[in-house]
Protein backbone atom coordinates (compact mmCIF):
# COMPACT_ATOMS: atom_id res chain seq x y z
CA UNK A 1 0.00 0.00 0.00
CA UNK A 2 1.47 3.20 -1.44
CA UNK A 3 2.00 6.30 1.55
CA UNK A 4 -0.74 8.24 -0.13
CA UNK A 5 -3.31 5.38 0.22
CA UNK A 6 -2.02 4.73 3.54
CA UNK A 7 -2.59 8.52 4.76
CA UNK A 8 -5.84 8.86 3.09
CA UNK A 9 -7.01 5.26 4.91
CA UNK A 10 -6.27 6.86 8.03
CA UNK A 11 -8.40 10.27 7.45
CA UNK A 12 -11.28 8.35 6.55
CA UNK A 13 -10.86 6.29 9.49
CA UNK A 14 -9.90 9.49 11.65
CA UNK A 15 -13.24 10.59 9.82
CA UNK A 16 -15.20 7.87 10.52
CA UNK A 17 -14.62 8.03 14.21
CA UNK A 18 -15.74 11.44 14.58
CA UNK A 19 -18.95 10.39 13.02
CA UNK A 20 -19.01 8.28 15.72
CA UNK A 21 -18.37 10.17 18.57
CA UNK A 22 -20.70 12.76 17.44
CA UNK A 23 -23.59 10.27 16.67
CA UNK A 24 -23.38 9.48 20.41
CA UNK A 25 -23.11 12.67 22.05
CA UNK A 26 -26.56 13.03 20.07
CA UNK A 27 -27.60 9.67 21.11
CA UNK A 28 -27.11 10.88 24.61
CA UNK A 29 -29.54 13.60 24.35
CA UNK A 30 -32.22 11.83 22.70
CA UNK A 31 -33.93 8.67 22.11
CA UNK A 32 -36.73 7.76 19.79
CA UNK A 33 -38.42 4.46 20.23
CA UNK A 34 -41.43 3.68 17.73
CA UNK A 35 -43.33 0.64 16.95
CA UNK A 36 -41.16 -1.51 14.21
CA UNK A 37 -42.19 -2.23 11.19
CA UNK A 38 -43.37 -5.59 11.41
CA UNK A 39 -45.53 -4.82 14.87
CA UNK A 40 -47.09 -2.37 12.82
CA UNK A 41 -47.97 -4.56 9.89
CA UNK A 42 -48.62 -7.64 11.40
CA UNK A 43 -51.66 -7.07 13.50
CA UNK A 44 -53.12 -6.02 10.11
CA UNK A 45 -51.96 -9.09 7.82
CA UNK A 46 -54.26 -11.77 8.89
CA UNK A 47 -57.47 -9.64 8.20
CA UNK A 48 -56.15 -8.25 4.84
CA UNK A 49 -55.52 -12.15 3.55
CA UNK A 50 -59.00 -13.00 4.82
CA UNK A 51 -60.42 -10.32 2.92
CA UNK A 52 -58.35 -10.83 -0.19
CA UNK A 53 -58.78 -14.50 -0.59
CA UNK A 54 -62.16 -13.96 -0.03
CA UNK A 55 -62.40 -11.94 -2.78
CA UNK A 56 -60.50 -13.96 -4.90
CA UNK A 57 -63.16 -16.45 -3.52
CA UNK A 58 -65.95 -14.63 -4.72
CA UNK A 59 -64.36 -14.12 -8.28
CA UNK A 60 -63.51 -17.70 -8.75
CA UNK A 61 -67.35 -18.90 -8.20
CA UNK A 62 -68.19 -16.50 -11.04
CA UNK A 63 -69.04 -13.04 -9.30
CA UNK A 64 -68.27 -10.00 -11.12
CA UNK A 65 -64.53 -9.68 -11.98
CA UNK A 66 -64.72 -5.89 -12.56
CA UNK A 67 -64.66 -3.09 -10.17
CA UNK A 68 -65.69 -5.26 -7.25
CA UNK A 69 -62.79 -7.50 -7.06
CA UNK A 70 -60.33 -4.36 -8.01
CA UNK A 71 -61.54 -2.28 -5.41
CA UNK A 72 -61.78 -4.74 -2.55
CA UNK A 73 -58.03 -6.05 -3.42
CA UNK A 74 -56.59 -2.46 -3.79
CA UNK A 75 -58.74 -1.42 -0.48
CA UNK A 76 -56.62 -4.43 1.47
CA UNK A 77 -53.63 -4.20 -0.16
CA UNK A 78 -53.34 -0.27 0.45
CA UNK A 79 -54.88 -0.41 3.97
CA UNK A 80 -52.27 -2.25 5.85
CA UNK A 81 -49.73 0.30 3.80
CA UNK A 82 -51.57 3.35 5.33
CA UNK A 83 -51.79 1.56 8.40
CA UNK A 84 -47.85 1.37 8.64
CA UNK A 85 -47.24 5.07 7.88
CA UNK A 86 -49.86 6.88 9.49
CA UNK A 87 -48.59 4.73 12.67
CA UNK A 88 -44.93 5.47 12.50
CA UNK A 89 -45.24 8.58 14.58
CA UNK A 90 -46.41 6.74 17.64
CA UNK A 91 -43.82 5.93 20.54
CA UNK A 92 -41.61 8.10 23.18
CA UNK A 93 -38.73 10.30 22.82
CA UNK A 94 -36.96 10.31 25.88
CA UNK A 95 -34.77 13.87 26.40
CA UNK A 96 -32.49 15.71 28.91
CA UNK A 97 -35.97 17.17 30.33
CA UNK A 98 -38.73 14.96 29.43
CA UNK A 99 -40.23 12.22 28.26
CA UNK A 100 -42.70 12.94 24.98
CA UNK A 101 -44.89 10.53 23.72
CA UNK A 102 -46.15 10.73 20.58
CA UNK A 103 -49.99 9.61 20.28
CA UNK A 104 -52.88 11.32 18.31
CA UNK A 105 -51.82 14.40 21.18
CA UNK A 106 -47.85 14.89 21.91
CA UNK A 107 -47.64 15.13 25.62
CA UNK A 108 -44.07 16.78 27.27
CA UNK A 109 -44.05 15.08 30.49
CA UNK A 110 -41.35 16.05 32.80
CA UNK A 111 -39.08 13.45 34.51
CA UNK A 112 -39.80 15.70 37.71
CA UNK A 113 -43.34 14.45 37.34
CA UNK A 114 -42.96 10.46 36.60
CA UNK A 115 -43.21 8.48 39.76
CA UNK A 116 -42.86 4.81 38.48
CA UNK A 117 -42.16 3.21 35.46
CA UNK A 118 -43.73 -0.11 35.26
CA UNK A 119 -44.41 -2.96 32.54
CA UNK A 120 -48.14 -3.64 32.40
CA UNK A 121 -50.24 -6.21 30.55
CA UNK A 122 -52.77 -5.22 28.04
CA UNK A 123 -54.74 -7.31 25.45
CA UNK A 124 -52.27 -10.10 25.37
CA UNK A 125 -49.41 -7.76 24.78
CA UNK A 126 -46.82 -5.85 27.37
CA UNK A 127 -46.69 -2.18 27.84
CA UNK A 128 -44.91 0.24 29.26
CA UNK A 129 -46.83 2.53 31.43
CA UNK A 130 -45.68 5.91 33.26
CA UNK A 131 -46.75 6.76 36.51
CA UNK A 132 -47.61 11.05 36.86
CA UNK A 133 -47.42 12.55 40.12
CA UNK A 134 -51.02 13.88 40.17
CA UNK A 135 -52.10 10.08 39.41
CA UNK A 136 -52.81 10.24 35.79
CA UNK A 137 -51.51 7.14 34.03
CA UNK A 138 -49.85 7.25 30.38
CA UNK A 139 -49.53 3.73 28.79
CA UNK A 140 -46.88 4.32 26.22
CA UNK A 141 -47.75 2.56 22.22
CA UNK A 142 -43.95 1.78 21.91
CA UNK A 143 -42.02 -0.14 23.45
CA UNK A 144 -44.46 -2.91 23.20
CA UNK A 145 -44.48 -6.53 23.00
CA UNK A 146 -46.74 -9.44 22.23
CA UNK A 147 -48.29 -12.54 20.29
CA UNK A 148 -48.31 -10.10 16.62
CA UNK A 149 -46.18 -7.52 17.98
CA UNK A 150 -43.06 -9.36 19.34
CA UNK A 151 -39.88 -6.68 19.97
CA UNK A 152 -37.16 -9.14 21.20
CA UNK A 153 -35.16 -5.72 22.62
CA UNK A 154 -38.57 -4.47 24.83
CA UNK A 155 -36.91 -5.61 27.80
CA UNK A 156 -33.95 -3.24 27.07
CA UNK A 157 -35.92 -0.56 26.04
CA UNK A 158 -37.75 -0.51 29.57
CA UNK A 159 -34.99 -0.81 31.01
CA UNK A 160 -33.38 2.25 29.12
CA UNK A 161 -36.37 4.76 30.14
CA UNK A 162 -36.18 3.90 33.37
CA UNK A 163 -32.46 4.62 33.31
CA UNK A 164 -33.04 7.97 31.85
CA UNK A 165 -35.94 8.72 34.29
CA UNK A 166 -33.49 8.18 37.25
CA UNK A 167 -30.51 9.58 35.95
CA UNK A 168 -32.91 12.92 34.53
CA UNK A 169 -35.75 13.30 37.29
CA UNK A 170 -33.67 15.56 39.43
CA UNK A 171 -31.85 15.66 42.77
CA UNK A 172 -34.99 17.80 44.04
CA UNK A 173 -37.23 14.52 43.08
CA UNK A 174 -39.68 12.93 46.17
CA UNK A 175 -41.91 10.27 45.60
CA UNK A 176 -45.93 11.22 46.35
CA UNK A 177 -48.12 9.24 47.05
CA UNK A 178 -51.05 8.86 44.24
CA UNK A 179 -54.25 9.90 44.81
CA UNK A 180 -56.93 8.03 47.09
CA UNK A 181 -60.03 6.79 45.72
CA UNK A 182 -63.04 5.46 46.93
CA UNK A 183 -62.48 1.83 45.25
CA UNK A 184 -58.73 1.88 46.74
CA UNK A 185 -59.64 0.23 50.18
CA UNK A 186 -58.11 0.72 53.71
CA UNK A 187 -54.45 2.52 52.72
CA UNK A 188 -51.57 0.34 53.07
CA UNK A 189 -47.85 0.71 54.12
CA UNK A 190 -45.38 0.59 51.12
CA UNK A 191 -44.52 1.64 47.67
CA UNK A 192 -47.66 2.16 46.36
CA UNK A 193 -46.28 1.67 43.18
CA UNK A 194 -44.97 -1.71 43.82
CA UNK A 195 -45.77 -4.65 41.55
CA UNK A 196 -48.90 -7.13 43.71
CA UNK A 197 -47.23 -9.64 45.82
Amino acid sequence: MGDQAQRRLHSAVGWGMVKQSQADALARERIRYRLTVLQRTLPLLPGAAIIVAGQILFWAEGGPAGPVLVTGLVLWLVAPLVAVVSSSAFGITLTTSAAVVHNFRRRVIPWSDVQAIRIEPLMGSRTVVLHEANGRRTRLRAPMTGFLSWDRRFEEKFHTIGRWWLDHRGPEWTPVPPPRTWWDGPTTAGDPYAPPA
